[in-house]
């Protein structure tokens, strides 16, 4: 029958909780009870099979150790040393620039002969300058620079002409033979000098792009068209042939007059092409972007960079630090 037909009402019957499946099978198994467990058995085996292992941990305690400050004797040696060795090392440099220096004697840029004056193989005086304008100036300033080169020679034509001028002049009147003798020192003086101060600045600025070079250029320029305009006006017993001499001698020997005005023609197409060139550099300066900012850096590295300051900065070191270690001791 369906449990519906007991009796909900009737009394318990009892019932015995050990009565229950799983706790008789718990009971009839062959677990130790409870009370005979023992957490830490006898057993040799299980001792030596769990063996804790030692502390590998690779942290060791820390230890002071006691400061050792080096002594002002010391520091100042230590210093004195560092500073004879780059003192060492700068004049090691310097003796191998010089090595190079006198192995390149006589020869330009990147190992090429120097052709400037063109000089003739047996002739004792070799060429001191390299020039190539189409190899080492930009195509757009070639123009420029030649006629730079061009209005140097120019200017030596005319200086050679004011020499004979005034040899002409003195002919005619002794008293003038201050005129002469200085016209044979402005052909001497300024002939090299022109090129060396303001021809040589312009084609190395225009090949290098340098600032300092335009920089030198305009100022020793500037004093150039001074020169010339001076000598074209022809200020008697300065040795120049210009138009105050030339008017001054036309009337009392023609021939010599003329002489002296073909050559204070000279002098003024000289000014002149000298103030043209002067703004064409000029402009040609203000698109190559050259500041005078640029021109300070360029002069600071130059200074810097070249050996006699080197030398000079090491040896003031060098004796600064002997002072130091002789006043600590």
């Amino acid at each position: 029958m369906s449990d519906f037909d007991n009796n909900p009402f009737a009394e318990p019957s009892s019932i015995n909780p050990f009565n229950d499946p799983s706790v008789t099978q718990v009971t009839n198994s062959n677990i130790e009870p409870v009370e005979n467990y023992n957490p830490f058995p006898q057993s040799s085996d299980f001792a030596a099979t769990h063996t804790t292992p030692a502390s590998t941990s690779v942290y060791q305690p820390a230890v002071l150790q006691p400061s050792t400050e080096p002594s002002p004797q010391a520091s100042a040696a230590a210093a004195q040393a560092n500073l004879l060795r780059q003192q060492e090392e700068l004049e090691r440099k310097a003796a191998e620039l010089d090595r190079r220096e006198a192995a390149l004697q006589g020869q330009g840029p990147i190992g090429k002969e120097n052709n400037w004056p063109p000089l003739p193989k047996f002739f004792p005086i070799k060429p001191c300058f390299y020039q190539d304008f189409s190899g080492e100036i930009p195509v757009e300033y070639q123009r420029v620079c030649k006629m730079m080169y061009y209005l140097w020679m120019f200017n030596c034509m005319v200086l050679f002409l004011n020499l004979l001028a005034c040899l002409a002049y003195m002919i005619e009147k002794p008293e003038h033979g201050v005129d002469f003798g200085l016209s044979i020192l402005w052909f001497i003086l300024f002939s090299p000098c022109s090129f060396l101060c303001w021809y040589r600045p312009v084609y190395n600025a225009f090949k290098s792009d340098s600032s300092v070079n335009f920089f030198f250029f305009f100022f020793v320029f500037f004093c150039h068209v001074v020169i010339v305009i001076i000598q074209a006006v022809g200020i008697p017993y300065w040795g120049n042939s210009g138009w105050i001499s030339a008017f001054a001698v036309i009337s009392s020997s023609k021939p010599v007059g003329g002489i002296m005005i073909i050559v204070a023609s000279l002098f003024t197409v000289c000014a002149v092409m000298s103030v043209l060139l002067l703004k064409m550099v000029h402009g040609l300066y203000r698109r190559t972007g050259a500041s005078f900012q640029k021109a300070q850096q360029e002069f600071s590295q130059g200074v810097v960079t070249s050996k006699g300051f080197q030398t000079a900065a090491s040896g003031a070191a060098s004796a600064a630090a002997q002072r130091t270690f002789q006043g600590s001791n």
